[in-house]
């Protein structure tokens, strides 16, 4: 069965995001920033409002024309009764049909601009640059960009509502002065008590709906992490630790939840009973009019009617100023996003680089995480200098944490170097359009992310509409065609949560496949083999070596056998370059290289120890519970560190 391609994955079309933004004047309210986005649907939000307006005409009429009615009923007009009772009907299928439209186009209004704003944060979040996620909890970015906006789309889905209700109210108090001034003034003696509660009640609400945002965010963080590092924790059974984690977290929460809670029950019930007792009043001294023949008993009844539609905007404050208030506290968090600028950008009229030859130079280059973050940071390269020419292989080799991750994150400029430059066939990857620089440097990581898409989608990701027979010549190259194809379905194969459901080796080289499909000019693989077992990385070598003959390749490794694909071994401590040469010159030259191998190859057979255990560990977990498909997902895991 084939997979449906582009429906939420990495296929969609550009053309789906959305054309408006926000007003990017911080100064601004945050209802302001957002007309822009309200204002591109004009059109539907006038016919809405003129839907509303008919509809609430309609309604304050029909206690005017039923005022009429009953005291034309009450003084024997029988003609004049028939016609308002027509009119009367009239008046309802107005009213309902014009008030449907209403609701219906608010809420279709509402939802528009829920759409538009999840896409705007998400194009901007594909914008920020590395940086920004370092310092971010995926949790705290989900939650904004679910939770926080679906406050503002209530909001715009019952505030118009409250407007129509204020609008009601003056329209009705218009009516009330028109027929007796005395009962209006008493049927409005309450409203400055319900101003000065309602003010009271948004004050203690506004900061906690901050906190209950944020820390409705920190439970999201925990959930996110346990979900996506749901192996990590079962390996080290801290379930309890976790459990108790989100715990702490749900009771942070659950406090500014209730203190919520008990700042709407001292005031809601004030605000909703005040009109209540504007209407005992009225009823008390028009009842005594209208004993004493001062007003109509139709005069009283549509008093009634309107003290009903007066009551509507005291009804709805209560609810309009909670959900105003947290939609002004997810609005500020969504901006904090938004206004977040991207540090890695095109500069103005950067070159748009189509095909590079694949010179790659670093000229004395310095580098150190968190600069600019208030405190002072170690750098991690220091004047490292290093040249890849166009067909050459290199392998880059040093002790963790010598900054050879960090050497491919600044070729692709996944961040900019601090000092120094970064070159691309002699020009400054700063210089250089950025869509196409990462078009013409890809970078293969040794802990690859797959999509919950199929295995074709996973490979064609950076090229979306590529032909099935490119996509398995990547994959052949990649020494994966095998795997794919004895599944049942072959490449229209879903793969589980971030790929779990295929082995380590098999996830690096369907990453791998992902890579060689784009044809890159300069090829990185960033310990990209390191769970794939010696025999099928040596046939791996063996195909880059045809398939990308004369363009460079630079291999970031620790293993003997990676480092025996490359041409050119460049060894780096201290975030600088110390020799240069091949692998054999370098073992008789240098201790400090013969160390670095050996202590990987000590931590790669530790590693393979113990998932051996753990592979006989699930093995036999399987067999006691006959659910071995279970344990494997389905797929055939066939290759990894384990032989």
């Amino acid at each position: 069965m084939r997979s449906v391609r582009g429906a939420g994955g990495p296929a969609v079309a550009s053309g789906a995001i959305a054309a408006v933004d926000i007003d990017p004047d911080t100064t601004k309210g945050w209802l302001r920033r957002l007309w822009p986005i309200v204002s591109a649907h004009r059109s539907l939000l006038a016919f809405g409002a003129a839907c509303g307006v008919v509809a609430l005409a309609t309604q304050v009429a029909v206690p005017a024309v039923a005022r009429e009615a009953i005291d034309a009923a009450g003084e024997g007009f029988g003609d004049r009764l028939r016609t308002l009772c027509i009119l009367l009907g009239i008046l309802a299928v107005a009213r309902g049909l014009t008030g449907g439209a209403y609701r219906y186009l608010l809420f279709k209004l509402s939802l528009r601009i829920d759409s538009e704003l999840r896409m705007i944060i998400q194009r901007h979040l594909g914008r920020l640059s590395f940086s920004f996620y370092d310092r971010s909890s995926s949790g705290d970015i989900i939650s904004r960009a679910n939770t926080d906006i679906r406050s503002i789309q209530i909001l715009f889905a019952f505030a118009p509502m409250l407007g129509m209700a204020v609008l009601t109210f003056f329209l009705a108090f218009g009516l009330m002065l028109w027929i007796h001034v005395p009962l209006t003034f008493v049927a409005l003696a309450t409203l400055p008590v319900a101003t000065l509660v309602g003010n009271r009640f948004r004050n203690r609400f506004l900061p906690l709906s901050w906190i209950i945002q944020g820390r409705s965010a920190e439970v999201a963080a925990v959930v996110d992490e346990n979900v996506n590092g749901t192996r990590v924790v079962k390996s080290f059974a801290a379930e309890r630790a976790e459990i108790a984690k989100l715990a702490r977290a749900a009771r942070r929460l659950q406090w500014a939840s209730a203190t919520s809670v008990d700042v709407r029950a001292r005031y809601n019930p004030v605000l909703e009973a005040l009109p209540r007792i504007a209407m005992g009043l009225v009823l008390l001294y028009g009842g005594w009019l209208a004993i004493d023949g001062q007003v109509s008993i139709g005069t009283l009844f549509a008093f009634g009617a309107y003290i009903i539609m007066l009551q509507l905007p005291f009804r709805m404050f209560g609810f309009i100023v909670m959900q105003s208030q947290r939609a002004a506290a997810s609005a500020e968090r969504i901006f904090q996003v938004l206004d977040a600028p991207p540090e890695i950008t095109s500069a103005p009229g950067a070159r748009i680089l189509e095909r590079a030859e694949g010179r790659l130079d670093f000229d004395d280059v310095t580098f150190a995480y968190g600069r600019g973050e208030g405190r002072s940071a170690v750098p991690v390269l220091d004047g490292f200098s290093m040249r890849i020419s166009p067909g050459e292989t290199v392998a880059l080799v040093g002790p963790t944490g010598c900054g050879k991750s960090t050497v491919a994150r600044l070729a692709a400029r996944f961040y900019d170097a601090g000092g120094g430059a970064v070159r691309l066939d002699g020009q400054d990857v700063r210089d250089l359009d950025l869509d196409s620089l990462r078009r013409n440097v890809v970078v293969a990581f040794d802990e690859p992310f797959l999509f919950s898409v199929s295995l074709r989608d996973n490979i064609a990701f950076g090229r979306p509409d590529a032909p099935l027979d490119d996509v398995i010549g990547a994959a052949r190259a990649a020494q994966i065609h095998d795997t794919v194809a004895s599944l049942p379905e072959g490449y229209d194969t879903i793969v589980g949560e971030r790929g779990y459901t295929l082995s380590g080796g098999q996830r690096q080289r369907i990453a791998l496949a992902r890579a060689l499909l784009l044809d890159p000019a300069v090829l990185i693989l960033d310990d990209a083999l390191s769970a794939v077992d010696m025999g099928v990385e040596a046939a791996i070598g063996a195909a880059l070596a045809r398939r990308r003959a004369g363009a460079p390749t630079q291999l970031i490794a620790h293993r003997l056998s990676t480092i025996s694909l490359a041409d050119r071994v460049v060894f780096t401590e201290g975030g600088r370059v110390v020799a240069t040469g091949t692998h054999a010159d370098l073992m008789a030259t240098h201790t400090s290289y013969v160390q670095v191998l050996a202590d990987a190859e000590a931590r790669e057979a530790e590693t393979r120890e113990a998932q051996t255990q753990t592979a006989e560990t699930q093995v036999a977990e399987g067999r006691r519970r006959g659910d071995m498909d279970l344990a494997t997902g389905g797929l055939p895991i066939i290759e990894g560190p384990v032989p």
